[in-house]
């Protein structure tokens, strides 16, 4: 099901100036404009930035209907958000809206299209290195963010593979034969994961039960030769 993959957005590669710039640029520049559109609210700060992001895409070299596949993806919710606001406001109101949506799912998108998955994960994990004063663990971090970018796509596309194979059965208004086949594909997948992980010693550390050298061997009371 790596061929569903694509439904979150994968690295473009690229040698443009986006694909060159630091990702603590990209990451400031991804906060500062969804911060300035979702405090401003106003229709012409809203175009200016988000011709700001397409023009940003298109220097980065990548197709607009890359960058806009999620955006397809939530154009039934934004159609039926955009007459909500229309009809309680006024179409400026509901194009101020929709388009600070856009603008903000457009920038957080050119974050995983210019950057490699690897640097990505290494740069959120520096990002964490100082709550390790809190008592938190970086490299943990880092490996769930791992592990939820690698599950994600499996997942949706298990459900995309089970709701296929119930239409071709002429099964696909049974919520039985489209649920159960996902989660027994889900729970198989954690734990072939949890396997995984187990034989890289990167299991729960429980920190409970006998050392190995404490270990009480059976039918010797105490561990006693």
């Amino acid at each position: 099901m790596a061929g569903h993959a694509h439904l979150l957005g994968s690295y473009t590669p690229g040698d443009s100036p986006v694909h060159r710039a630091p990702l603590w640029l990209k990451f400031t520049g991804v906060v500062l404009a969804s911060a300035l559109v979702l405090t401003v609210q106003q229709l012409p700060v809203t175009a200016v930035v988000l011709l700001g992001v397409i023009s940003t895409c298109l220097l980065a070299g990548l197709k607009l209907t890359t960058a806009l596949r999620p955006v397809l993806t939530m154009a039934p919710v934004l159609l039926v958000l955009g007459a909500y606001q229309w009809w309680l406001h006024d179409p400026v109101v509901a194009a101020v809206v929709v388009l600070n949506i856009l603008s903000c799912v457009l920038a957080a998108r050119l974050i995983p299209l210019t950057t490699p998955g690897q640097r990505l994960l290494d740069g959120m994990v520096s990002a964490a290195k100082p709550f390790r004063l809190l008592g938190a663990d970086p490299e943990r971090f880092g490996l769930t963010l791992s592990l939820m970018i690698r599950s994600i796509p499996y997942l949706l596309g298990s459900v995309s593979d089970v709701r296929d194979a119930a239409r071709a059965r002429g099964l696909e208004r049974s919520p039985r034969a489209l649920l159960v086949p996902v989660v027994i594909n889900a729970v198989a997948y954690a734990k072939h994961t949890g396997e995984a992980l187990a034989a890289r010693g990167l299991g729960e550390k429980t920190g409970s039960g006998p050392e190995p050298d404490q270990a009480v061997h059976p039918g010797k009371p105490g561990g006693q030769n």
